[in-house]
């Protein structure tokens, strides 16, 4: 490689093992791709992405990732381009697909890791959309510990359906709705055919805008930059801030450790709680403070929920889409009025070089917005503690989730409905077998059970829709989407296919559930300590669903809920 002197060639830490006339083979495969000395004495930056044309989440991956490429190649970097997989939530909801969601996100962040490993990547500049791609890419980008930066591709807008707003969920309820002769069929259609306008993930809060929430609060995305929507002309400015961003750190040598500490999770978990955020946050946040070294449990979900006020007004409980959020100043307007509240730990480091604090200095908080109800002061909540409370009891030795946010129903009682599987309860929901007053549990969906532990949105949703959402709890050891709503715990474990008490469980069994304290949830079964044993001594283990492929790899190595349905 002949001696090309450039300005950046000293942030080369990997790519320098290209150097020296042992690695001239190495080379000419790079200036086969149109690679010159001088983009080779340059640090190479891998930028990725998950677009893919299985769901319009990932679609504005493509032209974005020209843009930060753009940026990287102005401030002296050769930018490496290449994609993971995304799956599609949606498509993939109510039938086997599902199983394959929670474990792409392990498949992301190993692939991520693998392609900057192989390909000596000096630095990461990571972009997703769909729900699990995030939580992915954040979990390589701490993995690797390399100069990284993270990008949402953006919301979708709203759609329109008889002069109101709508989203997918509305979609999903519409189901039950019409399974409940409320809705006509042609109601359904054009409703199915409005309701997501262009490309972008699910307009609602739900979990692909909860983690892009996340990914600012954690410090490792440009302030602003979780709430344009993906059609925006706003989203390729920050595609092409956040790459300049990126070779700014490399430059100071800041690391993502430098960035997602334990305060830093704190923060996110504070932004998420506030905001009525996802209960999948109960997986993704401890996974991706795995990758750190950080240990984050429902303790620290429980004790920051109780001092956290729900103050933004979001769907599915509430009223405004990510747009509405976008329009009166994003993520920020949030954090802004918990940081003035004393909510947040202003001095953690961020992607801007800068602090929180210091990012948000001339940011308006809610209180000097008068002219809008999206984000509400801290003195006067939706709610005054969090949008989440974990729920632990004979049911739930290790805890189970219940999203509270815009709940006004947060204890009932009444007798067990007990399935084995998502399709069955499915089935009886659409025969309008379930009744006011039933918990309706469905069980052996857990991360080993299922395996892949996949959302009950089609089944949540088909209930509300029925106009049960208050009359119905439901219990699972699987999970829900972000758009899911109503007094539903989720996550529960021990996991029925590993034994836990959710697997003895019979129909007509007394379940009570109250997440009214956000310290004490409770979940429990009506049944003495010695019934629980005697039934736990008489349950066998069921053989697994898969004995070979991805999911069976999964479901031997995939560990409890609690700690993020972690494979190492």
């Amino acid at each position: 490689m002949k001696s090309v002197q450039t300005s950046t060639e000293h942030l080369r830490t990997r790519s320098r093992e290209f150097d020296g006339p042992a690695r001239a083979p190495h080379r000419a495969f790079m200036r086969a791709m149109g690679l010159g000395d001088r983009e080779l004495h340059q640090p190479l930056v891998g930028v990725a992405h998950t677009w893919n044309e299985a769901t319009p989440c990932n679609m504005s991956s493509n032209f974005l990732a020209q843009e930060a490429k753009r940026a990287i190649s102005e401030m002296g970097g050769t930018p490496r381009e290449f994609v993971t997989i995304a799956v599609s939530d949606g498509i993939a909801m109510g039938h086997e697909g599902m199983k394959a969601s929670l474990i792409s996100r392990e498949v992301i962040a190993d692939s991520v890791e693998l392609m900057m490993r192989a390909h000596c990547y000096d630095a990461l500049f990571a972009m997703a959309g769909c729900d699990k791609s995030l939580p992915g890419m954040l979990m390589a980008i701490g993995r690797l510990n390399l100069p990284s930066i993270f990008l949402y591709g953006g919301t979708i807008k709203p759609g329109k359906f008889r002069g109101r707003d709508v989203t997918i969920q509305t979609v999903y309820e519409a189901v039950g709705q019409y399974e409940a002769g409320l809705i006509s069929e042609e109601d359904l259609y054009e409703l199915e055919c409005v309701a997501c306008p262009g490309i972008g993930s699910c307009g609602g809060f739900f979990t692909a805008n909860t983690m892009a929430s996340v990914g600012e609060a954690l410090g490792m995305s440009l302030p602003g930059s979780a709430s344009p929507p993906a059609v925006d002309e706003e989203r390729k400015r920050f595609a092409y801030e956040s790459g300049k961003a990126l070779m700014r750190l490399m430059e100071r040598g800041i690391r993502p450790s430098d960035i997602m500490t334990k305060e830093a999770f704190e923060n996110a978990l504070t932004v998420a709680l506030a905001m009525g955020g996802s209960t999948n946050i109960a997986l993704h946040l401890p996974a991706i403070a795995h990758e750190l070294g950080i240990e984050l449990t429902f303790d620290d979900f429980i004790r920051i929920n109780a001092r956290t006020p729900h103050i933004a007004d979001m769907t599915p409980g509430g009223k405004y889409v990510m747009e509405d959020l976008h329009r009166i100043g994003g993520v920020p307007v949030v954090m802004k009025t918990l940081l003035d509240a004393g909510l947040l730990h202003g001095d953690c480091l961020t992607v801007t070089g800068k602090t929180l604090a210091e990012n948000l200095k001339d940011v308006k908080n809610a209180e000097q917005l008068p002219h809008q109800d999206v984000v509400r002061p801290v003195t006067r909540p939706l709610r005054e503690t969090g949008g989440m409370v974990i729920v632990k009891g004979n049911l739930a030795p290790e805890g189970g989730v219940v999203k509270v946010a815009n709940l006004t129903k947060l204890r009932h009682v009444g007798p067990a409905r007990v399935f084995d599987d998502e399709q069955s309860c499915a089935e009886a929901v659409a025969r309008r077998e379930i009744k006011p007053g039933d918990v309706v549990v469905i069980r052996y969906v857990g991360p080993k059970g299922a395996p892949g532990m996949p959302e009950m949105l089609a089944v949540t949703a088909a209930i509300r829709g029925q106009g049960l959402g208050q009359e119905v709890a439901l219990l699972t050891d699987g999970r829900f989407s972000g758009a899911t709503s109503g007094l539903m715990v989720g996550h529960i474990g021990p996991e029925a296919f590993v034994g836990g008490p959710i697997a003895i469980l019979r129909d007509g069994d007394i379940v009570e559930i109250d997440a009214s304290d956000p310290l004490h949830g409770k979940l429990e079964v009506r049944l003495s300590d010695e019934e629980i044993q005697a039934r736990l001594k008489q349950w066998q283990p069921p053989q697994p669903r898969y004995t070979h492929g991805a999911l069976a790899k999964y479901a031997r190595i995939v560990g409890p809920a609690c700690y993020g349905a972690l494979t190492h």
